[in-house]
């Protein structure tokens, strides 16, 4: 982990979506914060500890459901599906689609696998499954304004987590989308998905892939904009650990996710950036979405 002496910052931002708004101070703690996404091969390690099942491996309860097809009730998650061509941005279900069997064991389906992967961040994990690691872990989930504070690096202000060039000198400083979003990605630095973790420049804290490769859940119930208390610390849930106080357990609502992912693309969604921020339902899994521990 890197330890961050915590402080005041400009958090958000009023030149971008309205979720970001209003720019203001805020200030945070002293903490620490993984240097990079929880991998593969540590989330393997915690469920063979463990013997955690993932909400994408276990079975839909019908009454959460009403009016659901039956067949489609069964253990699975949301998979990434790029298009023959140019659709209408405006409709997600074109490019997403349930996929039964699809797990962080098999984040595409199940013919996929983790070969080659063990160092690339984890995926198809919900909420709750990233609580339950952080308690194996002995630690925690950042809060929005913790996790923003060590996105930008030292850089209060600026729009990405290394200055004002989306790509200074022609260089990809995030795993995002590069090409037309959804049809054509002809991959960042050669990846295309998920890259190993710290295969983009660190930023200013030393801390890899805070921007890009993929989303990271935080701690913060979502709120439309940061004008309430989610602006602040906010609740610091003690996670699972043994000894360690009652986690704020999940519920059905949703929770701010971080720093975009390898889907995000500028025509679609400009969110690889520190004050970026996106509500996901606390039970969703998808192949962009990890997170990372904090202390």
């Amino acid at each position: 982990m890197v330890e961050l002496s915590g402080g005041a910052f400009r958090m958000g931002s009023d030149r971008f979506y309205r979720e970001e708004r209003p720019a203001h101070l805020v200030a945070v703690a002293p903490f620490a914060i993984d240097r990079y996404a929880v991998t593969n091969r540590r989330f393997a390690e915690f469920v063979t500890a463990t013997g955690h099942v993932t909400v994408a491996e276990r079975q839909p309860d019908p009454a959460d459901f009403p009016g659901a097809d039956p067949a489609m009730l069964v253990p699975g998650s949301l998979v990434f599906t790029p298009t023959e061509g140019p659709v209408d941005l405006t409709d997600w279900r074109q490019w997403w689609r349930w996929v039964p069997g699809a797990s962080w064991r098999r984040p595409a389906g199940p013919d996929s696998d983790l070969s080659g992967k063990a160092e690339h961040p984890v995926v198809q994990v919900a909420y709750e499954d990233a609580l339950a690691y952080a308690g194996w872990a002995d630690r925690r989930l950042p809060t929005e304004a913790e996790w923003e504070f060590a996105a930008r690096g030292g850089l209060d202000g600026a729009t990405y987590a290394w200055g004002e060039e989306v790509q200074p000198h022609g260089e990809p400083m995030a795993n995002t989308w590069q090409g037309r979003f959804p049809y054509r990605n002809d991959g960042a630095r050669g990846w295309v998905g998920t890259a190993p973790v710290g295969s983009f420049p660190a930023n200013g804290h030393g801390l890899f892939d805070m921007i890009g490769n993929t989303w990271e859940w935080t701690a913060q119930r979502w709120t439309p904009d940061l004008s309430g208390s989610a602006a602040g610390d906010g609740p610091r849930p003690s996670c699972c650990g043994p000894g360690s106080a009652p986690h704020e357990a999940p519920g059905v609502g949703e929770r701010v996710l971080k720093g975009g992912s390898h889907l995000c693309a500028p025509e679609y969604c400009l969110r690889y950036r520190p004050s970026a921020r996106s509500a996901q339902s606390e039970d969703s899994a998808t192949t962009h979405i990890g997170f990372r521990c904090a202390r």
